[in-house]
């Protein structure tokens, strides 16, 4: 996916007759399935035409063409929210970002981030699973390029 398109979502499984399907892996953001709005599907440009919940309050969208089931969900990076707060960021912008303890140990890099019920876990490309709270990350650096946590919380060299 290009780097300029920030994943929202996955075309899931088929809602009605209409061409309407489940969003999996959907964001938040629900502006996002709004109708009206600008998705990006396989990369390209669709339109959504209509939305509305499903059951477990899960987005159900048409596209105004057709795209494939299992295919990526995108906006561009320059619709979304300016971000306010100073510790505020993206949950994609920790991906790619270099980890290490207090005391300067390299962990590895954020491969990926896990939504859990608890709170969001850092995936590390050297197999290290981080906590992503306020006791474990004591920084993240964006301009950067690291995270800075906390001793303890890494299985030890």
């Amino acid at each position: 996916m290009a780097s300029d398109l920030v994943q929202v979502g996955r075309v899931g499984k088929p809602h009605g007759l209409d061409g309407g399907f489940f969003v999996d892996d959907a964001s938040e953001r629900e502006e996002v399935f709004a109708a009206g709005a600008t998705l990006y599907a396989g990369g390209q440009p669709a339109t959504v035409v209509a939305s509305r919940h499903g059951s477990g309050g899960r987005p159900v969208i048409r596209l105004d063409r057709h795209v494939e089931r299992g295919a990526q969900l995108a906006v561009a990076r320059a619709t979304l929210p300016r971000l306010e707060e100073e510790d505020e960021f993206y949950v994609f912008e920790l991906v790619g970002l270099s980890v290490e303890e207090e005391g300067g140990r390299l962990l590895g890099r954020v491969r990926e981030v896990l939504e859990y019920p608890g709170n969001d876990v850092l995936e590390l490309d050297s197999g290290a699973s981080l906590p992503l709270v306020e006791a474990c990350v004591r920084q993240v650096d964006l301009a950067g390029g690291r995270i800075v946590v906390a001793a303890g919380f890494a299985d030890p060299d």
